[in-house]
């Protein structure tokens, strides 16, 4: 069987028209798909599909507006990216703030063994993890500023500069194998409970590496599932078969775990955002409903209303 072939721009063009995609302007498509490539564009092609024939594009569905969707993609993954960034320090500023005041600043104090959960079963995953972050602290002693600060004037790097260097799946993994009192003095501050808060920081990071790839997000979906919360109930998100059928493993889940991670300012301010980028694609939507993608994100229809509630009772 043959692989795929090279397609010229005018081909790929043609391949378009040839499944019922209206190209008013050949010139711009041709320069749009040269910019942001083919393939990339055509995995925004399902919400525009008939239902029985997903060869075919719904009657009327023009370029401009797959093309709407694409951009959509790429500002939502821009506003979650930057938020993502905030929890992203805020965890490794708690963890390291917590870790330093029991265990010492030092390196070689703070990355002993019996600092971490010391159940046999976390044996290996404990080696493994100390081992990465020495690997980080020999490769980025030099090679980062604020490393390379402490180890040429004090001889060490202190935990609350090495998280800087770390990647967040290290830290999502560190906290982890923390002892279970030490994972309980930083859910306090969060004001959650363990399960949901770990598969908080999965989702989080997998959302983290699709925005940073530059993949499609908006009907992404986890393996993991959150918890029901308060903002289930609360919103009143239809169930189905005694689940709730949004903010389970959508982006929506995603919107929950920032809720209950980001101040609530931080919170208004996303849904603004997001609530903009919306209505933007709504405006160059004709042939589908921006309902139909509020759907495929798991975004109930007063989903905004998430931003007026409070943390209290989460659970």
């Amino acid at each position: 069987m043959d692989g795929k072939i090279f397609k010229t721009l005018e081909e790929q063009i043609e391949i378009f028209e040839n499944k019922g995609l209206v190209i008013n302007n050949k010139k711009y498509a041709s320069d749009i798909l040269l910019r942001e490539n083919y393939f990339f564009l055509n995995g925004y092609r399902h919400p525009f599909m008939k239902s029985k024939d997903k060869s075919r594009y719904i009657e009327g569905t023009t370029f401009e507006e797959v093309y709407s969707l694409f951009l959509f993609d790429r500002t939502l993954r821009n506003i979650l990216f930057k938020n993502i960034l905030i929890v992203e320090n805020n965890i490794k500023s708690v963890i390291s703030y917590q870790l330093s005041k029991k265990y010492g600043y030092r390196d070689k104090e703070y990355l002993k063994p019996n600092n971490f959960n010391t159940s046999f079963e976390y044996k290996k995953q404990v080696s493994d993890l100390i081992g990465k972050m020495k690997r980080q602290i020999k490769t980025n002693a030099i090679h980062h500023s604020a490393t390379r600060h402490y180890v040429l004037n004090y001889g060490y790097i202190p935990l609350w500069v090495l998280v800087k260097v770390l990647s967040f799946g290290i830290v999502v993994d560190l906290f982890s194998v923390l002892k279970k009192e030490d994972q309980y003095d930083i859910l306090e501050l969060y004001g959650v409970d363990l399960k949901t808060f770990s598969v908080g920081l999965s989702i989080l990071s997998n959302y983290r590496n699709l925005c940073a790839h530059e993949d499609i997000v908006y009907e992404n979906k986890t393996q993991k599932y959150i918890e029901d919360t308060i903002y289930h109930r609360k919103l009143n998100i239809p169930m189905m078969d005694n689940e709730y059928i949004y903010g389970k493993n959508d982006l929506f889940a995603l919107i929950i775990v920032l809720k209950f991670m980001l101040r609530e300012e931080e919170v208004k301010k996303l849904v603004i955002e997001i609530e903009d980028a919306i209505a933007n694609l709504e405006y160059n939507l004709k042939t589908i409903p921006v309902l139909k993608i509020l759907d495929r994100m798991g975004f109930p229809e007063n989903w905004k209303d998430i931003k007026d509630l409070t943390k209290k009772e989460l659970f």
